[in-house]
């Protein structure tokens, strides 16, 4: 696995490929269930698992809190966060379908040449849909599908509902909940639609794409809360 990881994060110093090695190595752990939700993350074990120091292992749960997959407790350490119940996922769509739909239509309206050229960049960077499980398989795709819906966010110029929308670490929970390849194929027509509507500066399709993307996703991972 560190030689994969290094290969993907590319030519960075030492240390900074030390500590994001590690950060993926966990990561990796916890988005496939190695690690199971609600676990104990004992510094000690991982120092021994992946031949470090402590200091990276510390640095990587400061980032794995800061993403949503791990909460510090007093006196208890780090544990895994658990995974979304159904009261969870079902707010959490009711939220997005609240405020996304909205944004894309403010997008729509504020879309310029240099918004268009960005949507159009990120769209023409997605990775092909996964042909295999696991968070491996999916990592790139996963981060684009953030960082597309966050640009949306960006265009519409509103940074409180884009904070909010960070805030629910809503992608990294939903694509720990479980992955398959038709996820991808179909996510990707319907980030089309979005972006299409978006650069054509027409709001109610923008909404419209937008709320039934988030439906579909929902309809999509429904069958994997418990």
């Amino acid at each position: 696995m560190a030689g994969e990881l290094v290969a993907h994060l590319g030519h960075q110093p030492r240390r900074n490929i030390l500590g994001d090695e590690v950060y993926e190595g966990i990561k990796t752990q916890i988005m496939n269930r190695v690690i199971a939700p609600g676990s104990r993350l004992n510094i000690d074990a991982l120092r021994r698992e992946f031949g470090t120091s402590s200091t990276p292992i510390r640095e990587a749960l400061v980032r794995l809190e800061s993403d949503g997959l791990a909460s510090k407790f007093a006196l208890r350490g780090y544990t895994t966060s658990p995974l979304l119940s159904r009261r969870d996922f079902d707010d959490l769509y009711e939220l997005r379908l609240l405020l996304e739909p909205r944004v894309a239509g403010r997008a729509a309206d504020r879309q310029d040449q240099a918004g268009s050229e960005r949507l159009a960049a990120e769209l023409a960077g997605c990775p092909a849909p996964p042909k295999q499980p696991g968070y491996e398989a999916y990592r790139d795709f996963s981060a684009h599908d953030a960082r597309l819906h966050d640009l949306i966010c960006e265009l519409a110029g509103n940074e409180a509902i884009r904070r909010a929308l960070r805030h629910t670490h809503a992608h990294v929970h939903l694509f720990r909940l479980g992955y398959g390849r038709d996820l991808g194929i179909h996510a990707m027509d319907e980030h089309r639609a979005i972006v299409a509507a978006i650069r054509a500066g027409t709001a109610s399709a923008a909404r419209t794409a937008m709320r039934a993307h988030l439906r579909s996703s929902r309809d999509r991972l429904h069958h994997t809360v418990q």
